[in-house]
């Protein structure tokens, strides 16, 4: 090959290379974002005003930061007038272009069937188009919508929950001494089995993910300098803290539900066992927080070892650095950027 050939051989596989990169570019700049159906329990306040908690909060703040996915409708689950007008609110400040709508649903998670206006609309989004569903709480509004409408299972991508564990890991936040229950799936345990029965394609990603999470004062301080919607945050997460201190001694408080939503945002940060048996039995009750300990509960298991048809993929654990995307997408963004 001659000199001259050899350049113009040179020039053309840059040529191919700078278009390839062009259009990978153009790919993703262009790409759709994910629609995703928004179900919580949401009721981030402060501590002394119970039930109260901040994570289902903390996540939805993200999910409206991320440019990757796009929320087409919230329902709230639980204590749903005070989750109602909190999630109002948080719109207001951190997508008020937005038209995002909120539907309130079943008021106890006891109701597994019962219609409301937070089912009804989640079936009618999903017969006008398939969405992935985010599930922040119990199953109750989910189930119900595959209960009454079952051919509605293959409209549904995924649907991905804050619950479930490996055998013998025990939710143990802090310095270890105290157990908590997997509040999302105990509350309402035959709507899980309703919809793993369904066939939906489901995703756990619970506390065993997100324990390796733990947001401090250092973490959040960005936040008391800032608007009024930074400012507001800052004045509910900081209690928490401290009520984590007084519970599990430390002083910061692990954001469980951020996971969830990771698992759609940024999948790179988590491992995974894929399509891993699943498998709810009934055994003496581990927890020592709550109102009131019954001493059996129900426990949901994921292991290689079952034989069980329900299969899910379960996140296990959070890869360094997520941590920081969290905090760096909690601030209101009129203010990114700002001194």
């Amino acid at each position: 090959m001659t000199k001259n050939m050899l350049c113009m051989a040179i020039a053309l596989l840059q040529m191919v290379s700078i278009t390839f990169a062009q259009n990978n570019a153009a790919v993703e700049k262009t790409a759709a974002p994910r629609r995703v159906w928004f179900d919580t329990d949401i009721m981030i306040g402060l501590p002394e005003r119970a039930p109260r908690e901040v994570d289902d909060g903390v996540t939805l703040i993200m999910a409206l930061a991320i440019p990757s996915i796009e929320i087409v409708g919230i329902s709230t689950i639980t204590y749903v007038d005070y989750g109602y007008d909190v999630t109002k609110k948080i719109l207001n400040w951190y997508a008020p272009e937005r038209n995002i709508p909120v539907y309130k649903g079943s008021p106890e998670a006891a109701d597994l069937g019962v219609e409301n206006e937070a089912t009804r609309a989640l079936t009618a989004a999903l017969q006008r188009e398939k969405l992935s569903i985010l599930a922040l709480g119990p199953a109750t509004n989910i189930a119900t919508v595959l209960k009454n409408h079952p051919e509605l299972a293959k409209q549904m991508d995924e649907i991905v929950f804050c619950a479930g564990r490996t055998p013998g890991f025990a939710f143990k936040p802090g310095l270890q001494k105290s157990i908590v229950s997997d509040f999302n799936f105990e509350k309402d345990v035959e709507s899980f089995k309703v919809i793993l029965d369904s066939g939906v394609k489901v995703v756990f990603s619970g506390f065993e993910c997100s324990a390796y999470l733990l947001l401090g004062r250092p973490d959040i301080q960005f936040l008391q300098d800032g608007n009024e919607a930074d400012r507001w945050l800052y004045s509910v997460l900081v209690p928490w803290q401290q009520r984590a201190k007084q519970l599990f001694g430390v002083e910061g408080f692990i954001p469980y539900d951020v996971t969830p939503l990771g698992h759609f945002t940024h999948p790179e940060y988590f491992l995974y066992y894929r399509d891993i048996p699943v498998r709810i039995e009934t055994r003496k009750n581990d927890a020592t927080i709550g109102r009131v300990i019954p001493p059996t509960k129900p426990f949901m298991e994921v292991s290689y070892k079952y034989k069980n048809k329900w299969k899910v993929d379960y996140a296990y654990k959070t890869l360094p650095g997520f941590e920081e995307i969290v905090l760096e997408l909690l601030k209101c963004p009129d203010l990114k950027g700002d001194k």
